[in-house]
């Protein structure tokens, strides 16, 4: 059996917000739609689902970000993820440039948790909390 990566899934308070900031981080919005219907209630396993939708990808198509915010049922607000959670951790990003994505993030509101890190001299990292609280990793290759 073949298997590929489609695409992290992450629903939000604000899909507006949360396009604006990962397009600004360098995302490329590939579509939006809403969805509802039997359909989408069967695929998600939740009655009446309607939602806004967004899917962004990384330039050249390799990653995808598929936003969610629901209309109905209403979002479920819940304390924001710590690291050592189990469940959904992150999303992660490399950049080319960290002190410019984390300029873009500070402009949205987002600053990293605790501040920049190098690990072994082969990448400056750091978590910050995106938009609904997301965590989000910025690395930058030191090696490249």
């Amino acid at each position: 059996m073949a298997i590929t990566m489609e695409n992290v899934g992450i629903t939000v308070r604000d899909i507006d917000a949360a396009i604006s900031f990962f397009t600004d981080l360098g995302l490329e919005l590939v579509g939006r739609d809403t969805i509802s219907g039997d359909w989408a209630d069967t695929a998600v396993g939740l009655d009446g689902n309607h939602a806004k939708i967004a899917l962004l990808a990384t330039p050249g198509g390799q990653g995808h970000l598929e936003l969610f915010e629901y209309l109905h049922p209403d979002a479920v607000e819940t304390a924001p993820t710590l690291p050592n959670e189990i469940g959904m951790h992150r999303v992660a990003f490399s950049v080319d440039d960290i002190e410019e994505a984390l300029k873009i993030a500070a402009r949205h509101g987002c600053y990293p948790l605790r501040g920049v890190a190098d690990y072994e001299g082969v990448y400056e990292l750091t978590y910050l909390r995106g938009p609904s609280g997301i965590l989000v990793m910025l690395a930058q290759s030191l090696t490249k």
